[in-house]
C-alpha cells in the first residue's frame, strides 16, 4: 500500500556508482586498523584544504560561538525563519562567486535562492522549468546522481547528448541537435539543457566556443540552460573558467529573451569542502523562477546558524583570497600525483584542469571492447584490487573503458597505496596475459555484485539502444 515512487526503481541508485559505495562501506580502508580495505576513490570530496578552514575558525571564535562583538546572537538566529535567507549571507555569497569568476560578472543577491545543497537546487530548478513527461538534455558522460536528482521526484526525462572521446568529449552543435531530434521522435518536449562546468566527471572546463554554441542552440530552440558550476572554484590550470553568465554577457544577451532562461547552480560543498553544511543556491535572472524557487526552498532551508558562520567567513577577503589560491595549488599538485602514478602503470587520463577527479582511460585493460568487459574490470578493481572507482557506464559514457577516479578525499599516503595497488594489478594482469577471471576475496561481495550485474547488463543494453 505504498506509492509507486517508493516501490519503483526510478531513484537511479541501482547503478554501479552507488553499488561501489555499498561494497566500500562493508570494508573501508584505514591505514592502521584495516590496511587491506577498500580505498574510496569514488567520492568527489575536497579535504585538501580543510586545515585552512579550521585555522580560520580557531581565530574567529565569535563566529563559531554565534556572537557579534562579544554579544550572543543565538536568540536572534534561533528565531529567524525567513526562507529568503540572511541578507548579509547572500551578499557575501555573491561576492565570493564573483571573485571565483575573476570579477568579470556581477551577481544580484535578489536573484539568488538558497537551497540545502546543489542536489536540492538542481531538483528545484527542474520542478520550475519542466512538467512530468517533458525532457532535459544532458551531455554525457555525466554525474551518476543526476538520474536521481533530476528524474525521481520530478517525473522529467533525461535525454543524453552523446559526446565522444574523439574530440575529448567536447560538446558540439551536431550532438545537441542529434539529442533534440531523438527526443522529438520519442514525443518528448525538450525544456532545456543542463551542463556541469567544470565537468563532472571529465574534470575539464567548457571552452568559449562550446558555451557560445550552447547559447545559440538555446535561442534557436527557445529552451532553458542550467549551468551547474559547483566546481568553479577548483580550476587549477589553464584555460580558465568561463561562466555561462559571462559568455552570455560577452554576446550582449542581457536584454534578450534568453537572458531569463539562463540559470546557475552553485554550492560551497566542493570549493570550500563543506558538503555537510548543505549550502547550495540557484541564480536566475527570471523573477518568476526566483519567486517560485524561493517558495520551494522552504522544503530544504539552510540553517540560520550556518548562514551566520559562513557570512563571517566569506566576509574575510584576506582569508578567501588565501584559500582560493592555496586550494587550487594543492589540487593541482594532488592531481599531478594521480596522473603520474597512473602513467607509471601505463594508464593515461583525459587532460583536465579542474575538479576533484580524473577521467581515466583503461580501454587497453579490457578483455574486449564491450560494456560487459568494463563491468568485469570494475568488479576486479573494486573487490580484488580494493579501489572504489566509478565506471563510465554509471556516467552514461557511450564508450567502454573509461573511469572516474577521485583524488582529493584522501591523504597523500593513501593515494600512494592506491597507486601501488593499481601498478601491481596491471603488472599481474600483463604477466598472466590478460585480466582473466575474478577471484574475490569476499564471497558476500561476489554474490552481491553477481546479482546486481545481471540486472545492470540488461539496463545498460537498454540505455545504449536509446
Amino acid at each position: 500500500m505504498l506509492s509507486s515512487k517508493v516501490i519503483g526503481n526510478s531513484h537511479g541508485q541501482d547503478s554501479s556508482y552507488f553499488l561501489g559505495w555499498q561494497v566500500y562501506e562493508k570494508n573501508p580502508f584505514a591505514e592502521v586498523e584495516n590496511p587491506t580495505g577498500i580505498i574510496q576513490m569514488g567520492l568527489a570530496e575536497n579535504q585538501l584544504s580543510f586545515d585552512l578552514v579550521e585555522s580560520w575558525l580557531r581565530k574567529n571564535p565569535d563566529a563559531m560561538g554565534l556572537k557579534k562583538d562579544g554579544e550572543s546572537v543565538f536568540r536572534e538566529l534561533a528565531l529567524f525563519q525567513d526562507y529568503h535567507g540572511l541578507p548579509v549571507f547572500k551578499n557575501k555569497l555573491v561576492e565570493y562567486m564573483e571573485k571565483i569568476r575573476g570579477n568579470k560578472v556581477k551577481f544580484d543577491p535578489n536573484n539568488l535562492v538558497l537551497t540545502a545543497g546543489a542536489t536540492s537546487a538542481n531538483e528545484t530548478l527542474i520542478f520550475c522549468l519542466a512538467d512530468p513527461g517533458e525532457a532535459i538534455l544532458l551531455p554525457t558522460p555525466y554525474y551518476p546522481g543526476f538520474d536521481r536528482d533530476l528524474k525521481w521526484r520530478t517525473g522529467v526525462e533525461i535525454v543524453p547528448v552523446h559526446c565522444s572521446s574523439s574530440n575529448g568529449f567536447r560538446l558540439t552543435m551536431f550532438e545537441l541537435e542529434d539529442a533534440y531530434q531523438r527526443a522529438q521522435k520519442l514525443n518528448l518536449k525538450v525544456k532545456g539543457v543542463l551542463i556541469t562546468n567544470p565537468s563532472n566527471p571529465l574534470g575539464t572546463t567548457m571552452t568559449r566556443n562550446e558555451l557560445n554554441q550552447l547559447i545559440t542552440f538555446a535561442i534557436a530552440k527557445n529552451i532553458h540552460v542550467i549551468s551547474d558550476e559547483v566546481f568553479s572554484g577548483t580550476v587549477f590550470d589553464s584555460p580558465g573558467f568561463i561562466s555561462i553568465i559571462e559568455a552570455a554577457m560577452d554576446r550582449n544577451q542581457e536584454n534578450t529573451d534568453v537572458w531569463s532562461r539562463i540559470h546557475i547552480v552553485y554550492s560551497l560543498s566542493k570549493d570550500l569542502g563543506l558538503p555537510g553544511f548543505r549550502v547550495g543556491m540557484i541564480y536566475s535572472n527570471s523573477e518568476t523562477v526566483v519567486s517560485a524557487a524561493t517558495k520551494m526552498s522552504s522544503f530544504g532551508l539552510v540553517s540560520s546558524q550556518t548562514q551566520y558562520l559562513l557570512s563571517n567567513m566569506l566576509a574575510n577577503k584576506k582569508f578567501t583570497s588565501k584559500y582560493m589560491k592555496e586550494n587550487q595549488k594543492r589540487l593541482k599538485k594532488r592531481k599531478e600525483m594521480l596522473v603520474s602514478g597512473l602513467k607509471k602503470s601505463g594508464i593515461e587520463c583525459l587532460k583536465g584542469n579542474a575538479g576533484l577527479f580524473c577521467w581515466v582511460d583503461m580501454r587497453h585493460l579490457l578483455s574486449s571492447y564491450t560494456f560487459q568487459a568494463e563491468t568485469e574490470l570494475w568488479k576486479k578493481i573494486l573487490c580484488e584490487v580494493g579501489l572504489n572507482i566509478s565506471p563510465g557506464t554509471s556516467c552514461h559514457c557511450t564508450e567502454p573503458g573509461w573511469f572516474r577516479v577521485c583524488f582529493a578525499n584522501m591523504s597523500q599516503g593513501t593515494l600512494h597505496v592506491a597507486m601501488r595497488r593499481i601498478k601491481d594489478f596491471v603488472e599481474r594482469s600483463s604477466s598472466c596475459g590478460g585480466i582473466g577471471k575474478i577471484s574475490y576475496r569476499h564471497q558476500n561481495m561476489s554474490k552481491l555484485l553477481s546479482n546486481w550485474v545481471r540486472k545492470l547488463s540488461s539496463s545498460d543494453r537498454d540505455e545504449q539502444d536509446r
